[in-house]
């Protein structure tokens, strides 16, 4: 199965002060992949820039770096693609290693595969792991279990006892009060499932990008009315590494494997790698950015 969206992200400030100068960098560009066909990618920004590049970073993402010159009170950026998904194969997750043997196979392997792998093993910005977490992960990963059955069980218990709730974290809300108060987003649910990962010894990445407001039907169902979670906003969700296999991506927050509903835009250790719009302004005073996205599916030939 393939399907065609057309995807439109909008950022909005609005300064309370005038902005002198400001310099932007974004992760607004979806990724071409095997499964991900890009047909088209316009980024618009207002005030024009002065300057604008992109170059390609670390991970292997797009960025979009801008400069503004000219005093402004407002900034807008409007991104728009069109992206194609092919559905994805998903092994047998019981016919996947034991988790242990990935722990020790990250730990001691020296292939390039296993080497790009690694860097997602360890503590990063927004991921931080504990005593806390080890003892929330533990009980999905006893002794011997596959990996893949590991990691959606955990991906099901994360799904089953947080609840959704836009206003109860910030960016700069730790794991811990996540942890504690069992609330948050798809970021902190990201999170938490990457840092429950890696105490594992485990590699897991951070992905951004967009979701579809409803789950593709099967072809026996006449429509789709099952809501996905994170829709007309950016979302995120996570990789877990699999040696023979891949990257598996989770999505804790809807509590499924993604396939034809995500669109990837990047991903890294955690949010601070693959923010979609930071920058540095002159001015400014005081501001609160509007987002809105808003992701279509379209005829697919």
């Amino acid at each position: 199965m393939i399907t065609t969206y057309n995807c439109r992200h909008t950022t909005v400030y609005n300064y309370t002060l005038p902005v002198t100068v400001s310099h932007h960098a974004a992760h607004l560009v979806p990724r071409a992949l095997p499964t991900q066909i890009i047909h088209g990618n316009i980024i618009r920004v207002t005030p024009e820039p002065a300057h604008r590049s992109t170059r390609t970073d670390y991970f292997g993402n797009n960025v979009f770096f801008f400069t503004l010159e000219e005093t402004h009170r407002s900034l807008t950026v409007e991104s728009l693609c069109t992206v194609t998904l092919c559905e994805h194969d998903f092994p047998p997750a019981d016919e996947t290693p034991p988790w242990e043997k990935v722990r020790d196979f990250l730990a001691s392997a020296r292939s390039p595969e296993a080497l790009v792998a690694c860097q997602y093993v360890f503590d990063s910005s927004f991921v931080v792991t504990s005593s806390a977490v080890e003892a929330y992960a533990r009980p999905s990963f006893p002794p011997g279990r596959p990996i893949l059955t590991a990691v959606v069980d955990l991906m099901h218990r994360i799904h089953c006892e947080f609840t959704y709730d836009p206003k109860a974290t910030t960016l700069a809300t730790p794991l811990k009060d996540v942890l504690g108060h069992r609330r948050g987003v798809c970021q902190d649910f990201a999170h938490l499932q990457i840092a429950c990962c890696r105490t594992m010894g485990l590699a897991a990445r951070y992905v951004s990008g967009y979701v579809h407001t409803c789950r593709t039907p099967s072809p026996t169902e006449a429509d789709c009315s099952t809501m996905l979670i994170g829709a007309d906003a950016s979302h995120a969700w996570l990789a877990v590494y699999v040696p023979g296999v891949g990257w598996v991506d989770l999505d804790p927050t809807n509590d499924t494997m993604p396939s034809i509903e995500h669109i990837t835009i990047a991903w890294g250790r955690d949010y601070d790698d693959v923010s979609p719009l930071k920058g540095v302004v002159t001015g400014g005073g005081q501001h609160t950015p509007r987002v809105e996205v808003s992701v279509t599916r379209r005829p697919t030939p």
